[in-house]
């Protein structure tokens, strides 16, 4: 079975993260959305919350798993069984960023790592600002999926 493990802290999910899982699903027999658990970022909402609101969102579709993990990326590839990891691509920045992150993942596990480019109509959502504007009190419904709000 060909698994992709999408990692992230999905600290909110955004419709750009939806956009990144709806495209690679027709290419994989299983996609695994992994919410990692980081010390260092502080959350709007638990772990197990965001795993809650992403379950919802893809429902009962046999393809998606959705789960949480600690430690390193890598290793949640391996328990998933999961030879590539999914990252998203916003910018030049992301890039960069990325890029040295799947040499160093490839390095130490053999996992190939597939980067999809950003949506134009996505590229500026990112969970952290949604995080903001949501502290302030402004909508952030445009840049959540309508079943995750």
């Amino acid at each position: 079975m060909n698994t992709i493990l999408f990692p992230g802290s999905f600290d909110p999910f955004t419709v750009g993260h939806q956009s990144l899982v709806d495209r690679i699903l027709p290419l994989f027999d299983r996609v695994v959305i992994a919410v990692g658990k980081n010390s260092g970022k502080g959350s709007a909402t638990s772990v197990d919350e965001r795993v809650a609101s992403i379950k919802r969102l893809y429902g009962n579709d046999p393809k998606i798993k959705v789960t949480s993990y600690d430690g390193l990326t890598v290793d949640a590839c391996r328990i998933e069984e999961a030879k590539w990891m999914l990252r998203g691509v916003r910018s030049t920045m992301d890039f960069e960023y990325e890029r040295n992150l799947a040499d160093i993942n490839r390095k130490i596990s053999g996992i190939e790592t597939i980067l999809l480019f950003t949506l134009p109509e996505y590229s500026a959502i990112s969970s952290s600002v949604v995080r903001e504007l949501d502290n302030f009190g402004y909508d952030t419904s445009d840049f959540l999926p309508k079943q995750y709000i």
